[in-house]
C-alpha cells in the first residue's frame, strides 16, 4: 500500500473520529454499515501509537519495550488497512440492480460488424444462461445476411451486474466470409449496459407519452405478423423514443418498450449529476471508431485482448470465449478487481486535488 493511499485512509479515520464522516460530500461512496467498526478499531491503533511516542518520551529506558509494543501495532495496522481498503472498494463501486438492458450495436465495418452484432449477442445470451440468469429480447433488426444491426436484451437476476464492465466498443478482426483474397478486416461493435431503475428511482408521467402501435417487421419474415403487436413510445419532454416487437403481444411489447425508456432516462439523470462519485462513472458506449476499443477479438491469433487490463488482460482459445462460459466470467473477475483498484486511485488523486 503506497503512501498516498495511507494518508487517505488517515484522513477517513479523522473524519470518522470528528462525526463529520456521514456529511463529507466528497466521500460520499463510503458506506458506513460496512466499514464503521474498522474506522473504530482503526482511530483506537492510532492513539495506541501515539500513545507509545508520548511514555517513550517520558521514560527513555523503557524505550525498547516500547519500540516491540509499536512495531506490533503497525503490524495490526496493516492487516486493518488492507481488510478496510477491501470494504471499501467492494462498496464504492458496487452495481444494486438485478435487471440491465443490454444494448448491441454495429458499428464499423458495415456487414461484418453486424455479423460479429449477432456473436456478441449469442455470447451474452449464453453468459446469461451460464449465470443461471432470465432475459428477454427487447428489440432487435435483422440483416438479410443473418446478422444483426442492433439487439436490445434485459437480464434478470442476482448476478446481472457481472455485465457491468461490458460498455464500450469491442473490435473484431477475422477474415469474412465473403473475404476471396484472405484479408484479415476489421470492425467494431458498440456496447452499453443500461441498469434497469424501479418505479421509485425514476417516474413517469403517462401525460408526457406518446405510444403508438403497428405491424412488426423484420428481415427473413421472423417477426413479421398480422397484428399490431410492435409499440414504439416517445417520451414527449426529451423526445426519447424506443420501439419493441420482438413479442407477439401488445402488452408484453409495451412493457419490454417502457422498461428500456426508463433505463435511458435514469442514465441521462445520473450523467447529469455533478456529485464525485458520477464524475467516477466512465462512458460507456463511444461513436463506434476503432481507437475507442476496450477489447480486441482477433480469430487469426485466436485470442482476446481486455486493453483496460494490460498484460493480465489476454486469453485465448477464442471459440470457448464466445461460448460465454467460465472463460468469460474469468476475464470479467479480472476486470472487477482492476476497475475497483483504479477507482480508488482516482479518489485517492482527487483527494489529494481538493486538499491542496
Amino acid at each position: 500500500m503506497d503512501d498516498r493511499t495511507k494518508k487517505f485512509l488517515d484522513y477517513l479515520a479523522n473524519e470518522y473520529k470528528n462525526k463529520s464522516l456521514e456529511n463529507n460530500n466528497f466521500i460520499e461512496f463510503i458506506d458506513l454499515n460496512a466499514s464503521s467498526s474498522l474506522l473504530s478499531e482503526r482511530v483506537q491503533l492510532i492513539e495506541n501509537i501515539q500513545n507509545l511516542h508520548d511514555l517513550e518520551q517520558q521514560d527513555v529506558e523503557m524505550k525498547k519495550l516500547v519500540e516491540e509494543e509499536e512495531a506490533l501495532y503497525k503490524d495490526q495496522l496493516n492487516e486493518l488497512d488492507r481488510k478496510l481498503l477491501d470494504t471499501l472498494l467492494t462498496n464504492m463501486y458496487k452495481v444494486s440492480y438485478d435487471n440491465i438492458i443490454i444494448e448491441i450495436i454495429a458499428g464499423v465495418g458495415g456487414q461484418e460488424a453486424m455479423l460479429f452484432v449477432k456473436d456478441m449477442y449469442d455470447m451474452y445470451i449464453g453468459y446469461a444462461e451460464y449465470l443461471g440468469l432470465d432475459y428477454e429480447v427487447i428489440d432487435m433488426e435483422l440483416t438479410d445476411n443473418k446478422g444483426i444491426r442492433h439487439a436490445s436484451i434485459m437480464i434478470s437476476g442476482d448476478q446481472a451486474d457481472k455485465f457491468q464492465y461490458e460498455g464500450g466498443v469491442h473490435r473484431v478482426q477475422r477474415v469474412p466470409a465473403t473475404e476471396k483474397l484472405g484479408r484479415i478486416h476489421t470492425s467494431t461493435v458498440s456496447v452499453a449496459i443500461l441498469p434497469v431503475p424501479s418505479d421509485i428511482q425514476i417516474a413517469i408521467n403517462e401525460r408526457d407519452l406518446k405510444i403508438e402501435t403497428k405491424r412488426a417487421s423484420g428481415a427473413g419474415g421472423q417477426h413479421v405478423n398480422t397484428t399490431d403487436s410492435a409499440v414504439r413510445i416517445t417520451h414527449l419532454p426529451s423526445g426519447l423514443s424506443v420501439t419493441c416487437q420482438v413479442e407477439r403481444s401488445q402488452d408484453k411489447n409495451k412493457k419490454l418498450a417502457m422498461n428500456k425508456l426508463k433505463s435511458i432516462l435514469y442514465e441521462q439523470q445520473l450523467n447529469k449529476q455533478t456529485s464525485f462519485t458520477s464524475e467516477l462513472r466512465q462512458k460507456q458506449m463511444g461513436m463506434g471508431f476503432r481507437n475507442e476499443k476496450i477489447r480486441t477479438y482477433n480469430y487469426n491469433q485466436d485470442r482476446v485482448t481486455d486493453h483496460r487490463l494490460g498484460q493480465n488482460g489476454t486469453l485465448y482459445n477464442l471459440m470457448e470465449f464466445m461460448q460465454g462460459g467460465a472463460a468469460l466470467e474469468k476475464l470479467e473477475n479480472r476486470l472487477h478487481k482492476h476497475i475497483r483498484m483504479k477507482t480508488l486511485l482516482d479518489i485517492v488523486k482527487k483527494f489529494e486535488t481538493r486538499l491542496k
